[in-house]
């Protein structure tokens, strides 16, 4: 296990995981189970960022991202597979203090995310929210046990920035004490980003306008028939527009029979199938998708302390790791007083 590379990846807690999240990162998540070691973040403490008022909403949300992580098919019985509460490493919070010594407060501000989420947050944005991305290198940093390692942190390419400051961090730290801490790489695989049903916003809890991987086949079929589809679209016999359709963009998303979707996109465009048909043949496609996901997630939740389990052992490995780090880390900023200490 030590000689495979490690990768580290996560969430922030604040409901339940929906399609999107399947889509934009769990299903770049499970292949990688195969070859690497993988620590699975939940990072309860960076969701106090945006929900500091509401700490009963991230408690339950803690099980249910972590019964959909099980769900999916992220598998924690493998010795190499691990997932971890971010809170029950207290060596986190203070890998985030000595490292924010090295960071300029300019690299913070400028970070695109940053930016963008201030543009909401204005004059409320707490220190917690601003010091978020050096908590995030931090979250990266300590599963690297020598400097000479890469850490693997799988993201789109929107989120590449944020390890292009990790690097930036470390790089820094490495300069002003030695070689301390490694440099992470971006696994930026083929990530998609699945619209809400409205077409108009990226998939929501918050909007209402999601699926998630919990949902019942009801649920379900009642966002489904709420799909957007093309507007200027006024009858069944009108050729439609495929390309930025809602229901389209699901059925090449979800729809594993990839004939039946080439024919309905002809059909589509040549004004010969009606939306409800194709809404139809969706709501199939989700509940083939959805079955085996809906069956693990019962599976899970009929053993509530072997889920409790596994997020326990995966936290105290990856506790043990972030107390090395942080040792290493004290060493090297002269933060070790023995004579003081002795006993």
């Amino acid at each position: 296990m030590n000689s495979m590379k490690k990768v580290l990846t996560g969430m922030r807690p604040t409901g339940r995981l929906h399609l999107g999240h399947y889509i934009g990162a769990l299903r770049q998540w499970i292949p990688l189970q195969e070859t690497h070691e993988c620590y699975f973040l939940i990072a309860d403490v960076q969701a106090l960022t945006t929900h500091a008022d509401d700490p009963k909403l991230i408690q339950d949300a803690v099980t249910q991202v972590t019964l959909d992580f099980l769900s999916v098919g992220l598998d924690p019985r493998r010795p190499n597979v691990h997932f971890v509460l971010q809170s029950g490493i207290a060596e986190l919070y203070e890998l985030t203090v000595l490292l924010s010594m090295v960071t300029p407060y300019t690299w913070v501000a400028t970070n695109p995310t940053v930016r963008s989420e201030l543009e909401h947050i204005g004059s409320g944005a707490t220190v917690g929210f601003m010091s978020y991305p050096v908590s995030q290198s931090a979250d990266i940093l300590f599963v690297g046990e020598n400097p000479s390692d890469t850490i693997l942190v799988p993201v789109g390419e929107d989120q590449v920035a944020h390890l292009r400051l990790n690097n930036k961090i470390a790089a820094a730290f490495n300069r002003t004490y030695g070689p301390t801490f490694p440099m992470c790489e971006a696994l930026v695989g083929d990530v998609g980003r699945l619209p809400g049903i409205a077409g108009d916003a990226k998939m929501s809890k918050s909007l209402d306008n999601g699926i998630d991987l919990s949902a019942t086949p009801e649920t379900v079929r009642k966002q489904v028939m709420r799909m957007f589809t093309d507007p200027k679209r006024v009858h069944a016999n009108t050729p439609g527009t495929v390309e930025g359709n809602p229901v389209f963009i699901y059925h090449n998303a979800f729809n594993d029979r990839a004939e039946e979707v080439a024919e309905l996109e002809a059909r589509y465009r040549a004004g010969t199938v009606r939306d409800v048909e194709v809404k139809e043949l969706l709501i199939e496609a989700l509940e083939r998708f959805l079955g085996p996901i809906r069956q693990r997630r019962a599976e899970a939740e009929a053993s509530p302390e072997l889920v409790a389990y596994f997020l326990a052992a995966g936290t105290v490995r990856a506790h043990e790791l972030a107390q090395a780090t942080v040792v290493r880390a004290r060493q090297a900023m002269g933060l070790t007083y023995p004579n003081l200490f002795k006993t």
